[in-house]
């Protein structure tokens, strides 16, 4: 009897030393609340196709929410979602490239799709002068969508950059900037971030000094239709790195270029760059144009310190089916629909999306560096490790 009790009083001190250590996680161990997965999409365009396709002609009122139906999912799955917003909200008369100016729809599609900030800052910010820029910023304002890259004047850019994402506990700036303009002069006061070293680095301290647990730039860079990233490319986010950046996006290309996961050792954070992330919407039907990556970070902290602990891409494609007699856009995951031939109207269009992801995935599996595609299962998105 006694050893009976003895064992009894033995199993129920184990008990409680269990109960103790799944309350009070031991130091370093992750926790709920430590995790956040972030979200980049590439270049938010804005052609005449894409403007004519989201009118209605009979109360000439605008709606792109159709556009995003398919992708929403894969965007609002994230805690954070970030796009790069390449184009103007100038107001009527609405127009594509070269000077793109969107209807206010647009920017409240990606709200719906479930983007939760847009990068402004790229080489189409200046479309419309200073009246687009003004505009676009005071839109984005009114819709509750927040955004950095553009900037009223010296002192709302003083203010509000870097942007900073509070989330679970921590604070993520977001940097972003542009090369250029296409050679339109920028009036003052507004400003449009510029892809200067000093002046980036000087931000990068600032972001530090904010006590910034992680910092994102988002940059516009590059040679369009190029899929290798320039060597000026690649210096600059040697750099950006260095300098304390620890997550490098790209966009302007148009075509996707390799994702680096830069895994630490001997104490150097994970570092990660997707040098460009091609288009996520626009009329660009060329071979490798038509579509684009979706990265998705998982970055968990563990007390002080982060390390990324996962990372994976989506596969994007533009469908444009004609519906009515009209042309229409659709962004599709191209996983979910690589086995979907009888969903497209004519088997051209199946056949395109093949033939991008074919070169896209060749592409990455030679370039991409501990970066892989998600693939859907039917039921989930798993990861191609």
């Amino acid at each position: 009897m006694s050893i009976y009790l003895n064992i009894r009083y033995l199993s129920y001190i184990l008990t409680i030393i269990l109960t103790i250590f799944t309350a009070f996680p031991a130091s370093g161990q992750t926790t709920t609340g430590d995790k956040i997965t972030f979200l980049f999409t590439g270049d938010i365009m804005g052609h005449d196709e894409q403007i004519w396709a989201a009118e209605n002609r009979e109360t000439h009122t605008y709606n792109y929410d159709e556009v995003f139906k398919y992708i929403k999912p894969v965007i609002s799955e994230a805690d954070i979602a970030i796009g790069n917003f390449e184009v103007t909200l100038a107001g009527p008369p609405y127009t594509g490239y070269p000077a793109f100016s969107s209807p206010d729809q647009l920017a409240l599609a990606c709200k719906n799709a479930g983007f939760d900030f847009l990068a402004t800052a790229n080489n189409h910010s200046a479309d419309k002068g200073k009246r687009g820029v003004i505009r676009t910023i005071n839109i984005l304002d009114s819709l509750g969508i927040p955004h950095t890259g553009t900037f009223l004047n010296s002192s709302a850019r003083d203010t509000l950059s870097p942007l900073l994402i509070k989330r679970n506990g921590k604070s993520i700036a977001l940097l972003n900037y542009t090369y250029g303009t296409n050679g339109i002069k920028v009036a003052e006061p507004v400003i449009i971030n510029m892809l200067d070293k000093g002046k980036i680095t000087s931000d990068i301290i600032k972001a530090q000094e904010k006590n910034a647990d992680l910092i994102i730039l988002f940059l516009h860079w590059g040679t369009e239709y190029d899929t290798i990233p320039s060597k000026s490319q690649t210096d600059l986010a040697e750099y950006f790195f260095s300098a304390g950046a620890d997550i490098i996006i790209g966009s302007h290309p148009h075509v996707i270029q390799k994702m680096v996961w830069m895994k630490s050792t001997d104490g150097v954070k994970d570092r990660l760059i997707a040098y460009s992330l091609g288009n996520f919407v626009s009329n660009q039907r060329k071979t490798r144009t038509d579509g684009g990556t979706i990265i998705r970070i998982e970055i968990t902290w563990y007390g002080e310190t982060f390390k990324i602990t996962n990372a994976g891409y989506y596969l994007s494609w533009v469908y444009t089916p004609l519906e009515n007699s009209r042309q229409k856009f659709y962004i599709l995951p191209c996983s979910e629909f690589e086995n979907r031939e009888a969903f497209f109207s004519r088997r051209e269009d199946y056949l395109k999306m093949k033939k991008f992801m074919k070169n896209s995935r060749a592409l990455l599996y030679n370039q991409n560096k501990a970066i892989h595609e998600y693939i859907f299962n039917g039921n989930s998105w798993l990861l191609n490790n």
